[in-house]
């Protein structure tokens, strides 16, 4: 009995030592995928998540649930995913901000948003708006100028240090010569609540944050940064207003890299059959996202060059987070 308790012993410490057998992609998925968001809830990024999560679980057959990690203008999140298992049990959705325009002006961003990740496909295009609260003395760019020039003392929110909303304010006071004071948030969520209770007068909210504030007429749109936007079309953007900046601003699904090929044409197939589904369309483009679908490969050698792009915008308007 003794000897048998022993071999017993031997046996389940060789198999506990014996590394576990990867999952065989063809059988993917057989368990629950875990869309982690580097937002807080009820923000931009993370309504677009939920949305996409729920149609793509229908099509994979399995549930697709969220869980929120904030900070750092979404980088921590985002670096939490980077160094998740490989497996296509953790995917992300990222921004501007999270996979372009921080290793642009990020030194030591703690990822590489190129080699760290398998690009799933873009999710579509949007803008950052210039809000306001409704009482606030402008109405757009122009009138910012007038208010600013009067010596007034103009402070801004953005959803945090270095986000793409922090570069649209920087950007136009290059541009313009105007000065305002960044006011950092820790997450949309709790900026645009802030707009909202009136302690904040200015801010940057993403398209999909900013749509339903203004449609309701909570909050006023000075300007779109970037392309006009179909569900906002009558707000101007930076460049009608004269200042020089229409970049795009693009929406994309990620998983870590390393993803094994049939897993990341599983989940690219998953997410383009919900960007196709008519429901979705109609809700995202209610958040101001434009839906269009770009296959991950070649969404990856956008962002690569869109982060070169970025890299000289920043270093033009001087824009460096320490």
């Amino acid at each position: 009995m003794k000897l048998r308790t022993i071999t017993l012993s031997l046996l389940a410490l060789l198999s506990a030592a014996l590394p576990v057998r990867a999952e065989d992609p063809a059988a993917y998925p057989t368990h629950k995928i875990k869309m982690l968001l580097p937002y807080a809830a009820g923000g931009g990024g993370d309504v677009i998540g939920r949305l996409l999560a729920d149609k793509m679980g229908k099509t994979l057959g399995q549930s697709v649930y969220i869980e929120n990690h904030t900070g750092a203008a979404g980088t921590l999140g985002t670096q939490m995913v980077a160094t998740s298992p490989n497996d296509g049990y953790t995917i992300t959705v990222g921004g501007m901000t999270t996979h372009v325009l921080a290793p642009a002006i990020y030194p030591k961003l703690p990822y590489d948003s190129i080699k760290d990740f398998t690009t799933i496909g873009r999710i579509g295009t949007s803008s950052i708006m210039l809000v306001a609260t409704r009482d606030f003395a402008a109405n757009d760019i122009k009138g910012l100028i007038a208010l600013a020039k009067k010596g007034e003392p103009i402070q801004y929110g953005s959803w945090g240090v270095g986000s793409t909303g922090q570069f649209c304010a920087e950007i136009l006071m290059q541009q313009t010569g105007i000065k305002m004071e960044h006011v950092p948030f820790n997450g949309i969520a709790k900026l645009a609540g802030d707009l909202l209770g009136g302690h904040i007068s200015l801010a940057t909210l993403d398209m999909a944050t900013a749509t339903p504030l203004v449609k309701d007429g909570s909050i006023k749109a000075l300007a779109a940064c970037g392309e006009r936007s179909p569900s906002l079309p009558d707000v101007a953007t930076y460049k009608e207003q004269g200042v020089p900046f229409d970049r795009s601003l693009s929406w994309a699904m990620y998983a870590p890299a390393g993803l094994a090929p049939p897993i990341a044409q599983k989940l690219s197939a998953a997410l383009k059959d919900a960007l196709g589904d008519a429901e979705v369309k109609e809700k995202l483009l209610g958040l101001g996202i434009t839906p269009q679908f770009v296959p991950g490969d070649e969404q990856r050698d956008i962002n690569s060059r869109d982060i070169a792009a970025w890299k000289q915008v920043a270093k033009d308007a001087g824009i460096e987070v320490k």
